[in-house]
């Protein structure tokens, strides 16, 4: 029998939190809970979950920064924001933190369930890209079936969506790609945010983790009016 996807829920509100408990546990999900932020990365290394859906504003932490915490400590775990105010700013707030995801209050659990589902599809699923040889450019090797960005031995540590932003880039190598294009290959959930803003600052991560000047990107192109381009 197959082991259950475990999630853990992280919300203040204890009503909320059992009402996802409930919600997510009837669609096969083993559910955890906490009611803050503290310690999250040991909860994470006591029990393992799969992903983590993690409130913004918590009395005594903020879910952002506590988001901005893990990645900076290297862990990948696919993480879903939840905001306060379904608002542009928050949103860029949870990307700029390194969230796969974002969802504002109030918000019905079926898309949280549809959000969880698309964010471990894009996770664990099959590459998009058709062809499964790794590629090379400079320094780096990107495999799409591990899903791994590699600088020699070491492992290039990134989020699911910096991932996907990647896998889409690669695969259309040497095409211009716009904006709202580029959302659409990195994302698989319908209800996806279609914002100029939000892929600029995914662009930006991709191109501190794999550019030697940001600033000046070798691998990553502006292609001005349009979008971007991976050129390799």
């Amino acid at each position: 029998m197959d082991t259950p996807t475990k999630l853990l829920v992280v919300d203040d509100d204890p009503a909320l939190r059992q009402l996802l408990a409930d919600y997510l546990n009837k669609h096969g999900y083993d559910t955890l809970l906490a009611p803050d932020a503290q310690g999250l990365a040991a909860r994470i290394a006591r029990f393992a979950p799969d992903l983590v859906v993690l409130d913004r504003m918590m009395p005594g932490g903020d879910g952002a920064e506590a988001c901005r915490s893990l990645r900076a400590l290297g862990e990948d775990i696919p993480i879903i924001l939840l905001t306060a105010r379904d608002e542009a700013v928050d949103r860029i707030i949870g990307l700029e933190a390194g969230a796969d995801d974002y969802l504002g209050k109030p918000f019905d659990p079926r898309e949280l369930l549809a959000r969880i589902e698309a964010v471990l599809r894009r996770k664990r699923g099959p590459s998009a890209l058709t062809k499964d040889a790794p590629v090379e450019f400079g320094a780096f090797v990107f495999d799409p079936v591990t899903r791994q960005l590699k600088r020699g031995d070491e492992i290039v540590k990134l989020t699911g969506g910096e991932i996907n932003l990647l896998e889409a880039l690669v695969k259309n190598a040497g095409k211009p790609l716009s904006r709202e294009r580029l959302l659409t290959l990195a994302r698989d959930d319908e209800g996806g945010e279609r914002n100029d803003r939000a892929i600029d600052i995914a662009v930006l991560r991709l191109r501190r983790a794999i550019e030697d000047d940001p600033k000046q990107p070798r691998w990553i192109q502006t292609v001005w009016g349009t979008g971007y381009r991976f050129s390799p």
